[in-house]
């Protein structure tokens, strides 16, 4: 059980400071080099301002490949964390996960032909500069498309932590029940965005706060977690369990 303890304590670690780092990371790398980079419906536009920041893109998208390495690190964390409540489901979240990591990747390849495509001037024998800038808009897009089809498996991954971390009898079942609410609000963008034709409320933007408070506690109360039935002391959310 000792042993058990401390591969725990030590997966819980490695998960909540892994998951810290990638909300920092796809925070700037989405929100801050792709999303500020781009004027929807002005293709001109976005390609002006890709090329004159084009270090801060190229940042971006390997900002976006470091998260989809961290998503494998995490995914193989949280199955240790976990794993005492049900090896197979544990195993199911993190192939999940990882599986949706592949699909970010595929999503992120597509920023990956923007650049050349603006700067490549071999294009221009083919191509008028108006559409090398729709191609590159339409790349982008494509990017944010097959993203928002990888979040329908990430939002099941969250439902499937979310019932672990409300059965473990070691995290905090508040957790649990915010992390299944963050679960839902990936799902209902996702289909959101495809039964209304793209537009979306962002509900994600407002329940991922369940993902970043597990994320907190497991960095500051993962290395407490015992599985003998004693809860950690001083854990402020333990009498919510």
């Amino acid at each position: 059980m000792m042993g058990t303890n401390r591969s725990v304590r030590k997966a819980s670690t490695i998960a909540g400071a892994g998951l810290l780092v990638m909300s920092a990371l796809a925070g700037f790398g989405y929100q801050v080099a792709v999303k500020g980079l781009v004027t929807q419906g002005d293709a001109a536009r976005t390609a002006h301002d890709i090329m004159a920041s084009e270090g801060l893109f190229r940042l971006g998208i390997l900002s976006l490949f470091l998260v989809v390495a961290l998503d494998v690190v995490v995914a193989w964390a949280l199955y240790h964390v976990f794993r005492p409540v049900s090896e197979g489901i544990s195993m199911l979240a993190a192939w999940l996960r990882i599986t949706y990591a592949g699909v970010f990747m595929v999503a992120i390849s597509q920023l990956v032909g923007v650049l050349p495509l603006l700067s490549n001037a071999r294009y221009l024998v083919v191509f008028s500069t108006d559409q090398l800038h729709a191609q590159a808009l339409l790349q982008i897009n494509t990017f944010t498309d097959i993203w928002d089809a990888g979040l329908v498996l990430f939002g099941i991954y969250l439902l499937v932590i979310a019932y672990l971390a409300y059965t473990s009898g070691y995290v905090p079942r508040l957790l649990g029940v915010l992390v299944a609410i963050a679960g839902c609000g990936y799902l209902l963008d996702s289909f959101g965005r495809v039964l209304s034709q793209g537009s979306s409320p962002d509900v994600s933007g407002f329940t991922f706060v369940g993902e970043f408070l597990l994320a907190l506690w497991l960095v500051i109360w993962g290395h407490r977690i015992t599985l003998s039935g004693t809860r950690p002391q001083d854990d402020p959310l333990s009498a919510t369990r």
